[in-house]
């Protein structure tokens, strides 16, 4: 089956799945307000189940072998992250079965070597988890991997990279369909059935194209540079005041402008424009990687002058309150 018929069924896979869900008289487990959301009524947080429908469907009817590696501890992920809708799992058993999916991902690859191997777990698991952290605005995470995963999809195609290309369209396939639901006023939220295996993919992914020759160190960390900046620095941060970063909070950059009075619908238009941009450069600079150091360069500098005007925005706002 063509590629284009394999993300067609993706799409509408997504679709049906969520809308049966939202038909079904099954109680379904709701994202109850708490100190971490920005949303005021509870919302079924099972829209994770409709991705991973799209993405299977959309490998299924492209199935490639060496897809495997991404694909079976993504799908033990889902798993895991599903009882944990339903069941709220401590945050050590989260954290356990995303370490296992790690090394799953490691064993079954050919050797890297320890140093490499190492770097590669703690960006998994970090990744899994920031990714997770991030998913807390309507349209935010599903956004972000449509955009991400289609610069991705992109870049795979022109090298000629058939698993990372099907595995990429098929993510931005399914997240298309979820969007529908999830865009503010969103009926739907993905939960960790979809956050937690989504932010796993994106490390693994990203390093598959590092290590095919598909794209330089620095695409996947500019791609995908609006949520590692506001996570790592928003977790450094709270560790620096000695709390703990695992704990719910609403510190993120995201939060904070929503609390300070931006909608969802701008934040999130925002963030839309500000990935797009992102994805604009790394474009840009996979034809000219000469630029590579000055790139990184200008958006650190970007992104600390967006944080130095948020960090003064919510002192004012915080001061007036």
């Amino acid at each position: 089956m063509s590629l284009s018929l394999s993300l067609l069924a993706a799409a509408l896979t997504t679709c049906l799945t969520l809308l049966a869900l939202l038909a079904s008289r099954r109680p379904l487990p709701l994202d109850h307000p708490n100190e971490r959301s920005l949303h005021n009524t509870p919302t079924p947080r099972i829209g994770g189940l409709g991705i991973v429908a799209g993405v299977a469907v959309g490998l299924a009817l492209r199935w490639l072998p060496e897809a495997w590696p991404l694909v079976l501890p993504a799908g033990a992920l889902v798993v895991v992250s599903l009882l944990d809708d339903f069941l709220d799992l401590p945050a050590r058993w989260r954290l356990l079965a995303h370490m296992v999916a790690a090394v799953s991902f490691l064993s079954l690859m050919p050797p890297v070597g320890w140093g490499m191997s190492l770097a590669v777990f703690f960006a998994l698991v970090w990744m899994t988890n920031i990714y997770n952290f991030m998913d807390g605005a309507d349209g935010l995470a599903g956004g972000m991997a449509l955009i991400g995963f289609g610069a991705y999809a992109l870049l795979a195609g022109q090298a000629g990279d058939t698993v990372l290309l099907t595995v990429s369209a098929s993510v931005v396939a399914a997240a298309l369909g979820f969007l529908l639901f999830n865009f503010p006023p969103a009926r739907l939220f993905m939960g960790d059935a979809g956050s937690v295996p989504l932010g796993f993919l994106v490390a693994a992914v990203s390093f598959l194209g590092w290590r095919h020759g598909v794209w330089s160190w620095s695409m996947p960390l500019l791609i995908f540079s609006p949520f590692i900046v506001d996570a790592n620095v928003t977790l450094f941060k709270r560790a620096l005041r000695g709390k703990r970063i695992w704990q719910a909070h609403r510190e993120h950059y995201y939060q904070r402008l929503v609390r300070a009075g931006w909608s969802h619908r701008r934040l999130v238009l925002s963030e839309y424009a500000l990935m797009a941009a992102a994805v604009a450069s790394a474009l840009w600079l996979a034809k000219n990687p000469q630029w590579q150091g000055a790139v990184v360069l200008i958006w650190g500098a970007f992104y600390v002058a967006v944080m130095v005007i948020i960090d003064r925005r919510w002192r004012e706002v915080a001061n007036a309150a």
